[in-house]
């Protein structure tokens, strides 16, 4: 596997594609539309897969690292990263605003949603993220500085030929949340050990 500049990578695809979106100065920028999720089914009942998101289809273990910017402000506003093997089976990472407050959270969707959501040390307006697969167990790290890594999630996710690993934002009570997203490469497997939090 090759390393993957995203932001200057040509090989990029959407999902649901958002209304506003630029690619410039080392930079993806896009604005979310309103009803925008990815949920399925567990407490709410419904089923939603109408978030944006845009990655890359990687058919290898990885690692994929992005640093995110959005004022997040109304209930639900939410972006980080997105993986995922189909409709019924992903993961999204980061900050999501709830209970009054923006929370750093994941959710696991195996045909149904799980949600860990907990208080974001940092500054919620600037943060990084980090994904490793490695041997189908899939190790979720944030940071507020981009050099201290707690561990987020530790979730098994067995093996498939091909998945989509990229960013994603959603607003599903509102439209036009702006998020920014910079220095996204993804690579082949750190190699960290789990409690190397560098």
């Amino acid at each position: 596997m090759t390393v993957i500049d995203a932001i200057s990578h040509h090989g990029g695809v959407w999902i649901n594609p958002p209304p506003r979106h630029r690619l410039e100065n080392d930079q993806l920028q896009f604005e979310t539309a309103l009803n925008s999720d990815f949920w399925q089914r567990t407490w709410y009942g419904f089923e939603r897969h109408s978030g944006h998101a845009y990655g890359f289809w990687i058919d290898e273990d990885f690692t994929v690292q992005v640093q995110v910017r959005a004022d997040f402000s109304q209930l639900y506003d939410q972006a980080g990263l997105f993986i995922q093997d189909d409709e019924t089976h992903w993961v999204k990472a980061g900050i999501e605003f709830n209970d009054d407050q923006p929370a750093i959270g994941c959710v696991v969707t195996r045909e149904r949603s799980d949600w860990s959501t907990g208080l974001f040390p940092g500054d919620p307006r600037l943060f990084w993220l980090r994904a490793t697969l490695v041997n189908e167990a899939l190790r979720i790290q944030y940071s507020t500085d981009g050099e201290h890594w707690p561990l987020l999630r530790l979730s098994p996710w067995p093996g498939r030929a091909r998945r989509f690993v990229g960013v994603m934002g959603c607003s599903p009570e509102r439209q036009g949340l702006a998020i920014g997203f910079s220095h996204f490469i993804i690579s082949p497997p750190s190699g960290k050990a789990l409690h190397d939090l560098s």
